[in-house]
């Protein structure tokens, strides 16, 4: 986007009452919808989001994969490798271990230079101890936060509300804190069902069906028997918070709370 369109951007949501980061991500496209939907009626055509998830949910699962601005921009703009069987990752927990050459040309395409995309190429599909020794191949690469945020708002984050909707019908109809949770959780595993090591998230799709919040939650806290304390603890934090936050969903949101993704 050039310095101009974001400029205009920016003093468009401050019209719309929203953050002005110059990114037209789905908090913005949520709030236009809405004004659309207020003076034109609710469009009759089939919606181009999968979920409805809180902003403050959403916000979650950015400081699960960053903690904060400031910590990114200290220790995450170049590429990292989290440990167990991640792959390299990139930007805001964009895993390239689990994405094709492809899909990461379509995604950064535009936001880092064409040099830098075609040297992680070379990481692409690697996990777990191979990923490992091939990190120092690309860790000079820089990431900006501004390019992370965009790659996650526009593409990853409606990738994988689509992804998570396929592995849990009926998940649409939970409340947006539960919405956002279950997203952050396929975010973070992914959508494969099956093996010892999937109990639970196989487990989580009849209670998605049963809208049994308490169910779910127990289910994602009993997931970290998987990873060891002392070694993966961000892990253990993370379930927790997931479930804490699905446990005490609420039935009602403020228009304002809510975004389309």
């Amino acid at each position: 986007m050039t310095g101009n369109s974001e400029k205009r951007l920016k003093a468009i949501q401050r019209r719309l009452g929203i953050n002005p980061d110059g990114l037209l991500g789905p908090v913005t496209l949520t709030r236009i919808e809405a004004l659309l939907d207020a003076q034109l009626g609710e469009a009759e055509t089939e919606p181009v989001y999968s979920l409805i998830c809180s902003k403050k949910g959403l916000e979650k699962i950015v400081s699960f994969e960053i903690s904060s601005a400031a910590y990114y921009r200290r220790f995450l703009q170049h590429p990292s490798w989290p440990g167990g069987e991640s792959g390299v990752t990139i930007g805001i927990g964009y895993d390239l271990g689990f994405h094709s050459a492809s899909r990461i040309k379509k995604d950064w395409r535009g936001n880092i230079p064409d040099a830098d995309l075609a040297q992680l190429a070379g990481v692409t599909g690697l996990k777990g101890v191979d990923a490992q020794a091939a990190l120092a191949s690309v860790a000079s690469i820089q990431i900006p936060l501004r390019a992370a945020s965009q790659v996650h708002y526009q593409a990853t984050l409606p990738a994988y509300a689509a992804k998570t909707k396929k592995a849990y019908p009926g998940v649409e109809d939970l409340p947006a804190d539960a919405q956002a949770m279950l997203l952050s959780l396929v975010f973070n595993r992914g959508t494969k069902m099956s093996g010892a090591s999937r109990r639970e998230m196989k487990a989580i799709q009849p209670l998605v069906a049963a809208k049994d919040m308490d169910g779910i939650a127990q289910q994602v806290r009993s997931m970290k028997r998987l990873w060891d304390i002392d070694k993966l603890a961000g892990l253990h934090k993370r379930r927790d918070a997931e479930a804490e936050m699905i446990s005490n969903a609420r039935s009602e949101y403020d228009p304002a709370e809510l975004v389309r993704v």
